[in-house]
């Protein structure tokens, strides 16, 4: 999986953070601990899937167009990471005679969208705001 999906919940769990208060790229990356220009790629997915709304020029960035207690962590996932569950690359050459090497890829396809089937019925039970919640109990 890559970082993407981390970088939008941490993102979007720091705008629940500071609700109704627009947030620019450098603010959400310096929280984040990463670039703006990433930031601000990861933004432009969660906005034209309707998590955040943008205003540009001094004084704008981002802020929530959802609410953090409905939103879970599996629709985001969806939105910024979905298909990412399974690695880029498999062992094994379908050509091979071996059973093994010809067919570990496609079970291994298999494991991993049941994996990642799985993982997202998990993020489903878990919202922004609960994320939010957890992190005010770590003080």
């Amino acid at each position: 999986m890559n970082s993407e999906f981390t970088i939008a919940v941490h993102s979007l769990v720091f705008l629940a953070y500071v609700p109704d208060h627009m947030a620019s790229s450098e603010l959400i990356a310096k929280n984040v601990s990463t670039n703006p220009a990433r930031i601000r790629k990861i933004m432009s997915s969660l906005r034209k899937k309707g998590f955040v709304k943008t205003k540009e020029g001094i004084g704008g960035g981002y802020i929530l167009d959802c609410h953090p207690q409905e939103t879970t962590l599996a629709q985001i996932y969806r939105a910024v990471a979905c298909g990412t569950f399974k690695p880029n690359w498999c062992t094994g050459d379908p050509e091979e005679n071996c059973p093994v090497s010809s067919n570990t890829q496609v079970v291994m396809d298999q494991i991993f969208n049941e994996a990642e089937e799985y993982f997202e019925k998990y993020l489903e039970k878990i919202t922004i705001h609960s994320v939010l919640e957890k992190i005010k109990q770590c003080r």
